[in-house]
Parts: structure tokens; C-alpha cells; sequence
């Protein structure tokens, strides 16, 4: 699905909704993720009320509604048409992300999006134009940033715990999955980058500010399947605070960070996808000293949930977002066209071997 023009916001279209103490949202797609995670959570808040759920099939978005006690429609467009709804949540496949959006926004709905929000810059551009146009929310779902695990860390920064920061290393992967999967599919946005690579991107961003450059990436290509299957990239601060970033679909689990400074290191675990029940460790090295904070666990999806509720709800600071959306697309543009590609079947991987001297 292409669109091509910006779809302008006309007088007619239908005005923006200004809830006052509770959020109506529909639910645009039936996704994993949304299941287990997000819908629990926005089911369990008390400015969220959730309304409704959409797929293309009635026995899926009655499988979703009936688990959180709201409405099935079938059709996005069905949802979109409905007038008791402020927002929707989105958790659509990464090429879905932004028309869709487009057609929220068009219906003066606000909107959370599942990362990442588009699979290109030129899209985010789009959306963020009309969204500002019309006075709606767009946020992008990246979850780990409301975790209390990295508002911790920065503090622990901030203190001087590790001096002045020279490196920031990142790692995400997930294991393989079935060959049907949609990250397999480049019609879809599928791709490690999309999928994981988005992550230690935000987390530099996160960790090391906005003015970050891209010096060099290089991504793993199936070309059979048109998606790339893991990737790495160098960027740096313009005080030259570098950041390595590495991530994959083909890999053994990993989500962890580290700042390396003038002083020590602090590292994470399970920085992007812990459970809620999980106590995040940070691990603190110093010269001849090595320091284990545990952290009380901390429900990330929740917290996303409750604070785009306040969002929408307060009625301000909706620019912001937009321009996070914007700064995260073109960081990874860049990771995209600064790529060298490697052709996934044509040269093997490294493996371990026994008959090294």
C-alpha cells in the first residue's frame, strides 16, 4: 500500500477529539504483541477505555475483544468510521504503519504507533505534516523508553559514576522464525533493521543525544527474500562519543547496552523486552570495584499506555513527538544508505573451528 500525496486536512473532515478524563480507543489490527502485551495494559488503565478491536477477519478480532471485554469490527476502515473512539493503537506490520496512520489522522483520531513508525524518512515527513496540521498525537511505541532501568542509568551518568562517556555498544537479536514470518517479507517492511535494529538506534539516542552522525553500517542481505537479515553500524557525537550498534533475526537472543567512560562502565540486560515481574540489574565497573544495582521490576507497557493517555488528555506538547519520529526515521535512513551490503548466501558466516593452531 503506497501513498503518495499528503493527504490535506480539509474543513470538513472530521474534528479532533478532546477527551477530558478517559481515552476511547479501537484497536487497528490484530498483532502478537498487542495480545500479550499492550492490550493488558491499556485494559488495565484507568484513563484508557478500550473499546474496540479490528481485523480484516471477524474470527480473529472476536478472539482479541472477547479477552479484553470490547467490541470486534472487522475492516480497519470499519474502526476508522466509528465515532465513539478519541484513538487508536496501531500494531499493524511496519509498511501498514504510516498509511494507515494517515487515515487516522484523517479521521481526527490520535494515534500510538508500533515502532517503527515508518519504513522510511519521506513517509515519517508525511504523516508528521498532517498530524501537526490537524492538531493530533502521533506517538512512536518504543516501550523500553519508559523503563525505570534507563532513567536510573542516565542518572548514574549524570552523577559522573563512569566519568565522561567515550562508548556506547549495543547489541538486539532475536532468533530465527518460520520461513512465513513477516520479517520476511519486504513487501511488509520486514528486515532486521526495521524489526530489531530500530532499538540500539533509539538507545544511542537515548544515551548519547540527538546530534548523533552515522560514519559507516553494513547490513546482512537475503536477496532471495529482499530483507536483511542482521547488521551492524559506527556512529559518533560531534565531541566524538563514538556508538557500535549491532543487531539481527538470525541470532541468539541478546538485548544489552554498555557506557564506556573516562572512569568505568555500566551495563544492562535485558534493556528493550524485560517482564514486568523482572528486577533489572546495572552493573557499575570501577577501577578495583565492581557494583550491582537491582532495580524494583517495572512495567514499561503500562507506562507507554498511561502516558499517551495523559497526552492525548492534556491536549499539549503533541510537536514534540513528532519531531522524535522524524529524528529517529533519519538516523535510520542513514544506517540504510550508508550500507554496505553483504550478500547473505554468497558469503558464509564465521563459525568456530577446531583446527586453529
Amino acid at each position: 500500500m503506497n501513498i503518495n500525496s499528503l493527504p490535506e486536512a480539509s474543513h470538513d473532515a472530521p474534528a479532533v477529539r478532546r477527551p477530558r478524563q478517559r481515552v476511547r480507543v479501537g484497536v487497528l489490527g490484530c498483532a502478537d504483541v498487542a495480545y500479550r502485551r499492550m492490550l493488558p495494559a491499556m485494559a488495565a488503565e484507568p484513563a484508557i477505555d478500550l473499546v474496540a478491536v479490528a481485523s480484516r477477519t471477524p474470527e480473529k478480532s472476536a478472539r482479541f475483544a472477547a479477552g479484553f471485554g470490547c467490541e470486534p469490527v472487522v475492516g480497519y476502515e470499519a474502526l476508522l468510521e466509528r465515532t465513539d473512539l478519541d484513538a487508536v493503537y496501531l500494531p499493524l506490520p511496519a509498511a501498514l504503519h504510516q498509511p494507515w496512520t494517515i487515515r487516522a489522522l484523517n479521521a481526527g483520531l490520535h494515534v500510538l504507533v508500533e515502532k517503527p513508525f515508518a519504513v522510511s524518512l519521506a513517509e515519517a515527513e508525511q504523516a508528521v505534516a498532517l498530524a501537526d496540521a490537524r492538531g493530533v498525537l502521533m506517538m512512536e511505541s518504543f516501550m523500553f523508553l519508559h523503563h525505570a532501568q534507563h532513567a536510573a542509568v542516565r542518572k548514574m551518568v549524570d552523577e559522573g559514576a563512569i566519568g565522561e562517556v567515550r562508548v556506547f555498544t549495543c547489541d538486539a537479536g532475536i532468533p530465527p522464525r518460520p520461513a512465513d514470518d513477516i520479517r520476511y517479507q519486504s513487501a511488509l517492511g520486514g528486515g532486521a533493521l526495521l524489526d530489531v535494529g530500530v532499538y540500539p538506534i533509539r538507545a544511542a539516542r537515548l544515551l548519547l543525544g540527538d546530534e548523533l552522525e552515522v560514519l559507516g553500517s553494513c547490513l546482512r542481505i537475503d536477496r532471495e527474500r529482499e530483507v536483511d537479515l542482521g547488521g551492524s553500524a559506527l556512529l559518533c557525537t560531534p565531541g566524538g562519543a563514538g556508538a557500535r550498534l549491532s543487531f539481527g533475526i538470525e541470532h541468539a537472543y541478546r538485548s544489552t547496552y554498555a557506557l564506556w567512560g573516562s572512569e568505568g562502565r555500566i551495563e544492562i540486560h535485558r534493556a528493550f523486552t524485560p517482564p514486568e515481574q523482572h528486577p533489572p540489574v546495572i552493573r557499575l565497573e570501577r577501577q578495583n570495584h565492581v557494583e550491582e544495582l537491582t532495580l524494583a521490576p517495572d512495567h514499561q507497557f503500562a507506562r507507554i499506555a498511561a502516558a499517551f493517555a495523559r497526552t492525548v488528555i492534556e491536549g499539549a506538547g503533541f510537536a514534540r513527538h513528532g519531531e522524535d519520529i522524524l529524528r529517529q526515521a533519519a538516523l535510520v535512513d542513514a544506517v540504510r544508505s550508508r550500507a554496505r551490503r553483504v550478500d547473505a548466501a554468497a558469503v558464509p558466516a564465521l563459525t568456530s573451528r577446531t583446527d586453529r593452531p
